[in-house]
């Protein structure tokens, strides 16, 4: 227990050591009204894609690496969709989201897994033991419907797994597949602001944001998979 809880606090230590190196490495070149104007977010969205159409390859592994990592230290994944769809496109986008997900969050479950047992059972099996039976019946199928109807912070949910013994390759099929009509909104919304971006000199206002199909084709999308997930929450209890 005492190795469990040291170790979750290293690993707490490098995930806020390394965002208060990347946070101060920002604001080093940025001034907060800057970042805060439309003419900023143009003006990179523009050295971003520019720096992608003629590094496509490094772009690719530079962020598939870093949203693997950014999993791996306890980090959200609707940033990182965010972010994919934007610079990669709806398509590509959530291709390289789901696999550097899946592949973070594999990696986490196998640390948890081997480091964190204990702790995680002593934190969350009164909540979420009653779930092991249904992963007895069938692993991969209930896993697939744990990704699918989320509702658990991410980094919770990629650890919760250790106490149901799910096999490794149960987790990783079940997080790609699973994930993916969430992703694929989230991706989606991404792509339809950089296009939105694209194609204003000026800052469109909210409601032509709320207008534009790029953006509430998403939002209903979105609104549509909460509430089929929350059906599917009442019918397994």
């Amino acid at each position: 227990m005492e190795k469990a809880k040291k170790i979750k606090i290293i690993l707490g230590i490098i995930y806020f050591l390394i965002l208060f190196i990347f946070l101060w490495s920002f604001f080093s070149f940025f001034l907060m009204n800057e970042i805060s104007t439309y003419e900023f977010i143009k003006k990179n969205r523009n050295l971003l894609l520019d720096f992608k159409e003629n590094n496509f390859l490094l772009t690719t592994i530079i962020f598939f690496i870093s949203c693997i990592l950014w999993v791996f230290l306890l980090g959200f994944g609707s940033p990182v969709a965010l972010l994919g769809g934007f610079v990669f496109g709806k398509w590509f986008g959530t291709l390289i989201v789901i696999l550097s997900l899946t592949i973070g969050a594999t990696c986490l479950y196998l640390f948890a897994n081997y480091f964190l047992k204990e702790f995680i059972r002593e934190k969350f099996e009164k909540k979420f033991g009653k779930m092991l039976n249904n992963f007895k019946k069938n692993e991969f199928l209930y896993f697939f419907i744990y990704r699918f109807v989320g509702g658990i912070p991410f980094f919770i949910a990629n650890i919760l797994p250790t106490l149901f013994n799910i096999k490794i390759k149960n987790y990783f099929f079940g997080s790609l597949f699973g994930m993916v009509p969430g992703i694929f909104i989230i991706v989606s919304l991404g792509s339809g602001l950089e296009k939105i971006i694209n194609e204003n000199l000026e800052q469109p206002s909210f409601f032509d944001l709320i207008k534009s199909p790029e953006i509430f084709i998403p939002i209903i999308s979105f609104l549509l998979l909460f509430l089929i997930t929350l059906n599917i929450k009442k019918k397994l209890n």
